[in-house]
């Protein structure tokens, strides 16, 4: 017989008997606790168990509903994700000419190391659509010309495709709040920084032009303020002053970039990051927990 197993998650503020209520709850519902990871950052508590069900002496359809009221009572987050059916959240990219990030995701989604559906590629130009088509997503663009219209056709692709997750994959465009409100915490991007140094445009130039030794990408969550929210990964490269053309850094950024975005995109389609205070914070224990949980997939 195939065990039944499931994640757990809880975020909340950190208070008193978080971890004996839950337990207690599962254990009285002969459900056993294989594994926990738990941590306090900034006042607020993370955990995540993995659970065996199979014996479980209640159906799911009572136990799911437990559990949220239980983090209903103490103010918490509580979600459950089952075996097997872990969630496949969609992701939107959004593009402009460049073809590198694009191209990037892609191949890491054949690789396996994007646990999510690339559900559609939408531009502000036509010039990346073989490269989506052959890969099987859906391609739609729309000038920005008009930033309203292009907003609220960008708006209606991403809702008509469902999806959860919107990458900006070198998509040179300042988004609005009509859709960083939609999608608040939900968007990743790529700046060509190391942020908070160099943002807005050029920064390759930027960093070139003041000699800089050492330059990178920085992939963070998006915010109505320009390149201000919250990061998620940065990676560097060097630059050899004197040596080096503002082309060269161009380049050695560029083969960075999609790295550094697709990265970023699976540790937040592998719940493995969350933010708290407008900072990133890892849950180290999610590697290993969705380990175990993938597998018998």
């Amino acid at each position: 017989m195939n065990r039944v197993l499931a994640i757990v998650s809880v975020l909340g503020r950190d208070q008193k008997g978080v971890v004996a209520r839950i337990s207690t709850y599962l254990a009285e519902k002969d459900v056993n606790i294989e594994d926990i990871e738990q941590r306090v950052v900034r006042g607020q508590f993370l955990m995540d168990m993995l659970v065996d069900i199979t014996d479980a002496s209640v159906s799911l359809d009572e136990l799911i509903p437990g559990l949220l009221a239980i983090g209903s009572e103490i103010d918490m987050e509580i979600r459950v994700t089952l075996h097997g059916k872990r969630e496949r959240r969609k992701v939107g990219i959004l593009v402009s000419k460049e073809a590198h990030c694009l191209e990037q995701l892609i191949a890491d989604h054949r690789a396996g190391l994007l646990h999510g559906e690339l559900a559609i590629v939408i531009g502000n130009h036509e010039s990346l659509r073989p490269i989506a088509e052959g890969a099987g997503i859906p391609f739609a663009w729309h000038p920005s010309d008009d930033k309203a219209a292009h907003e609220a056709f960008v708006l209606e692709q991403l809702n008509a495709a469902g999806v959860d997750i919107v990458v900006l994959a070198r998509y040179m465009q300042i988004l609005t709040p009509t859709i960083v409100g939609p999608y608040a915490g939900r968007i990743i991007n790529i700046h060509p920084s190391l942020l908070p140094y160099f943002p807005g445009a050029n920064p390759y130039r930027r960093a070139w032009e003041d000699g800089e030794r050492v330059t990178g990408c920085t992939a963070h969550f998006v915010t109505e303020e320009l390149d201000a929210g919250p990061i998620i990964l940065q990676d560097v490269f060097h630059i050899e002053v004197g040596v080096d053309t503002v082309e060269d850094v161009r380049r050695k950024g560029r083969a960075l970039e999609g790295v550094v975005l697709s990265r970023a995109l699976q540790l937040s389609l592998n719940n493995e990051v969350v933010v708290i205070n407008g900072k990133v914070v890892f849950k180290p224990g999610m590697r290993t927990l969705l380990r175990e949980f993938g597998g018998e997939e």
